[in-house]
């Protein structure tokens, strides 16, 4: 049985897909610090630990329960044990997408971002999505914040720049040790739920 949202939850949260490596890690912190600064809720596969419900599951609960989704489709290389590269953020996109063509009525109204390296590179790997408006961060936090910043900003909604945005993450970065050691967490492996908690209490009693 489907966990239903109330609207307003569907509303404000956000499914990120995403690599979910150490090297990545940077970029996946700016998101999640991003998306709750414009005052919306990150919603990942790892904040779920459910032994009995298979990942497949989740990952479509997950699509059917946000608004938003954001995608980033920028990992393609081979994995140096097997030689082959990792599809399932493609696989979860195609998900996404098929969930907004083919759900409910009020599926129509989800809204979907492509992140990748640069805007174009798609058209190597996966052409399929040509017509969509594919998103370039380079690889570096400061420009994926400010395009998740103006992406969700389409609507009238006040928000600061992505620039002052940024900043801010990096003031929440130095004062991230502090907060688990008074929390007694251990900094080198937070939770995706320990983190996004943090990243909320710090905006909440730090206004701009």
């Amino acid at each position: 049985m489907t966990n239903v949202l109330k609207p307003h939850d569907y509303d404000k949260s956000v499914f990120i897909n995403c690599p979910f490596d150490s090297a990545y890690e940077p970029l996946f912190h700016g998101l999640i610090f991003a998306v709750h600064h414009m005052d919306l809720e990150p919603k990942s596969a790892l904040e779920y630990i459910d032994g009995g419900q298979p990942r497949l599951d989740k990952i479509l609960s997950l699509i059917e329960r946000c608004k938003y989704s954001i995608h980033d489709i920028s990992r393609t290389e081979m994995d140096p044990n097997h030689g082959l590269p990792r599809f399932n953020v493609p696989f979860e996109l195609g998900l996404d997408l098929g969930c907004r063509r083919f759900g409910p009525v009020s599926h129509e109204q989800k809204r979907t971002l492509i992140l990748d390296l640069d805007p174009h590179r798609y058209r190597t790997f996966i052409s399929d999505i040509a017509g969509l408006d594919v998103q370039g961060h380079k690889g570096n936090v400061a420009t994926a914040i400010t395009v998740i910043r103006n992406w969700l900003t389409q609507s009238p909604v006040k928000a600061p720049s992505g620039a002052t945005i940024y900043a801010r993450y990096q003031a929440f970065q130095l004062a991230l040790p502090k907060m688990c050691d008074e929390l007694k967490w251990d900094i080198e492996n937070l939770s995706f739920t320990d983190y996004s908690w943090a990243v909320y209490d710090w905006i909440k009693n730090n206004p701009i």
